[in-house]
């Protein structure tokens, strides 16, 4: 039956959604929370969207928010990295393959026992790589539904978990002074940045790169940009919309329907998540211990899954954006590359487990 929600039109919806996500991001910085752009408009959109709402934002909308986060990040990103990663790959990758090793038993497990239907439960757990999994499970005969939902609810929960480590990490830290929302724009460097945006985006989709979008546009301006070929501008206000854009795509996947079909394993889906939440939060100590990373920096870094959430999160921080962005580029590449064929290997193991 429809809500109230769902009966105003979609110009009322969008309304009462932008008035709602300021609401909150206001209210998430008031208190200090890391990346209140993005979490406000995320929690406003589940809120509404479990109400009933019915809009959803443009896929093209979400592409060049997407690909405008990897300019941002490009300004921040050095090849510095490339040493670190080049005297210490054995330890970050024994770190990206634990995490889809720890994922993937953790599906297993539930499709053994008959917590979700078939094969659900080890698309659902991948740590990423949200939309090449619900593209391939449904391929492979599994819920697509609710392989989304795991995976979203899992952007969620690991969005919010890092916005709250983060807070806790820089809680004793003076906090910057405010920038203003409209400072003044250089137009070379904006254009450029909106340029790099809008070719990245169009070859990383055209190329079916995972996450091109944001993928390409990063690495080609980290490149440029550290060479001092190219200056990159994004204004406050261009990247304040970019944030709530992402939140609002994350939030309003949430829909009653979904959550209901899902009621009696959600309490199953929850602890698997947090336990994966917990168990890359170990990892991170290992990270912090034998490479000498600040303990936000390794956290971030590690972080299962969202990487566009957690690259919000690291620059709203004092994190080390070039390591974090590395090590969650390496393990969506590792995900998209190894989760299909494992997350195959792993099914036909379950049907002929259930065939004997």
């Amino acid at each position: 039956m429809p809500t109230n929600l769902a009966r105003l039109p979609a110009p009322a919806q969008w309304l009462l959604l932008a008035a709602f996500a300021v609401l909150l991001a206001t209210a998430f910085r008031l208190v200090g929370m890391p990346a209140s752009q993005l979490l406000g408009p995320m929690a406003a959109s589940i809120l509404l969207s479990l109400g009933g709402m019915t809009v959803r934002l443009p896929r093209p909308f979400y592409i060049a928010a997407q690909a405008l986060v990897g300019c941002l990040i490009a300004t921040v990103v050095t090849p510095d990295i490339l040493h670190s990663f080049a005297a210490d790959w054995p330890l970050i990758l024994a770190a990206v393959l634990s995490t889809l090793a720890v994922s993937n038993l953790m599906g297993w497990l539930m499709s053994r026992f008959g917590v979700l239907p078939g094969t659900t439960a080890i698309w659902g757990t991948a740590p990423g790589g949200a939309s090449a999994m619900v593209v391939m499970a449904e391929a492979f005969g599994a819920d697509a539904r609710m392989v989304a939902l795991m995976q979203y609810l899992r952007v969620v929960l690991v969005a919010g978990a890092a916005a709250l480590v983060s807070h806790f990490f820089t809680a004793s830290l003076p906090p910057p002074p405010p920038a203003p929302l409209f400072p003044a724009l250089h137009l070379l460097p904006f254009a450029t940045a909106l340029l790099l945006a809008g070719a990245g985006a169009w070859i990383g989709q055209r190329c079916r790169i995972p996450a091109g979008p944001l993928l390409v546009p990063m690495v080609a301006g980290a490149a440029l940009h550290s060479a001092g070929l190219i200056e990159l501008e994004l204004p406050p206000w261009l990247m304040a919309l970019v944030y709530g854009a992402i939140g609002c795509s994350i939030g309003l996947g949430f829909t009653r329907q979904v959550l209901a079909r899902a009621a009696s394993a959600l309490p199953v889906i929850l602890l698997s998540i947090f336990l994966l939440i917990g168990l890359c939060g170990l990892m991170s100590l290992g990270l912090v211990r034998w490479l000498g990373l600040d303990p936000l920096t390794a956290y971030l870094a590690i972080s299962p899954g969202g990487i566009d959430s957690v690259a919000v999160i690291g620059a709203a921080s004092q994190a080390d954006m070039s390591f974090v962005m590395a090590l969650q580029t390496m393990r969506l590449l590792a995900v998209v590359l190894l989760g299909p064929p494992l997350a195959r290997a792993l099914a036909r193991g379950l049907d002929r487990g259930k065939a004997g």
